[in-house]
């Protein structure tokens, strides 16, 4: 099976050599990127692969899983003939994505670091580090496509819904997006690991990574203590009861069920526990039953840190869709201005656990506008 890669003319027109243009793909180790790379050969471009070390600590076992990645990335690029190089970004990591998600932490709030990994390290440090090695264009295994279309750059959904990550690349810039492919845009998953099945790759079957974007999987609380110390607390119910303890208020988002450890509590209900507010200050958890619970719904939310996907916003005020979360089904949605660098966000039903920290993000059917970081909800 084989997918269309097309660059645009206005991409080509920056190229050293637009008859030949050098194609430069970040490998992570995994089975996308390494399809993303074998279309990318079998298309003839010239393609070199670059590895990138964004993380230079330890998991918990003392296992670096970042040298297991460079295996995969060297067997795979071995294979396909293409040449490899690594970066190390770790840095850059550190003072502009991980900074920030620990301080996020700190004020209660609940960060998307995939968001800003993106933004400042995958399309900005290492779009920065392509063109000082002589590369045209980058490439990336997300499922996503580009399309041109006026003379600007549209970013939309990948065809498989089911993993499109347009979500976590709503600040991509045109400069950026301009000289940007995603090969995997027009497939499903499925088919992704057929053709690395098919190829050989030594990632066909490699598990997904679901972890911290660059970190890897580990056990959440345990590595977040690390850099913010617990700080044990109270668990109460809406009416101030303490019906259970916490280890530190920050470690925990709303809308969770896992972790509590509430048992049966004197003259409630059976039934599962939920966060439905932090009060950071008094280091408190707020916990109320149904997985609906009214605290938990909000129909309006106030967005700031906005990034619009063709360098400016819509006529305000507009409708569209949203989501506020990773996979969840567009939302019908109203967007006003409250000023300059916030917008209100209004839906048309209420959405459960719209979480301060986390993005909020407009379509317009398949295209992505843009997004925001949710402040607060209304």
């Amino acid at each position: 099976m084989h997918t269309k890669i097309v660059i645009s003319p206005a991409t080509l027109r920056k190229c050293r050599d637009p008859a030949n243009p050098h194609v430069v793909i970040a490998m992570s180790g995994g089975v996308d990127s390494s399809v993303a790379a074998m279309l990318l050969k079998q298309a003839g471009y010239r393609v070199t692969a670059v590895f990138m070390k964004n993380w230079n600590e330890s998991a918990e076992n003392g296992h670096c899983q970042w040298e297991d990645d460079v295996e995969d990335v060297l067997s795979v690029c071995e294979r396909l003939e293409i040449e490899v190089n690594t970066v190390n970004l770790s840095e850059t990591y550190w003072n502009t994505v991980f900074k920030n998600f620990l301080e996020e932490y700190r004020n209660g709030r609940t960060p998307n670091p995939d968001v800003l990994c993106n933004r400042e390290v995958k399309f900005k440090a290492f779009f920065d580090h392509v063109q000082s090695i002589g590369g045209d264009i980058i490439a990336t295994g997300h499922y996503a496509r580009r399309r041109s279309l006026d003379d600007k750059e549209l970013l939309q959904k990948g065809v498989d819904l089911r993993k499109d990550q347009s979500y976590f690349l709503y600040t991509i810039s045109q400069k950026t997006l301009t000289r940007t492919i995603f090969p995997l845009g027009n497939l499903e998953k499925a088919d992704v690991r057929k053709i690395a099945a098919d190829a050989g790759l030594v990632t066909h079957s490699k598990k997904d990574s679901t972890g911290l974007c660059f970190i890897g999987e580990r056990h959440f609380r345990s590595f977040l203590s690390n850099y913010l110390p617990a700080q044990p607390g109270e668990i109460r119910d809406l009416n101030g009861k303490v019906i259970g303890h916490h280890e530190g208020a920050a470690f925990y988002t709303l809308g969770q069920r896992e972790g509590l450890g509430i048992g049966g509590v004197r003259g409630a209900v059976d039934g599962p526990w939920f966060v439905v507010a932090k009060d950071i200050s008094n280091n408190e958890l707020i916990a109320g039953q149904g997985h609906d619970h009214p605290l938990l719904m909000s129909q309006r939310l106030v967005a700031d840190n906005l990034s619009w996907v063709s360098g400016a916003a819509p006529a305000i005020p507009f409708h569209c869709r949203a989501k506020t979360r990773y996979r969840q089904p567009d939302q019908i949605c109203e967007i006003t201005a409250q000023d300059d660098d916030t917008l209100e966000v209004k839906f048309q039903y209420p959405q459960r656990a719209v979480t301060p920290g986390q993005s909020v993000v407009f379509y317009d059917g398949n295209n992505c506008l843009g997004g925001g970081i949710i402040d607060h909800t209304l």
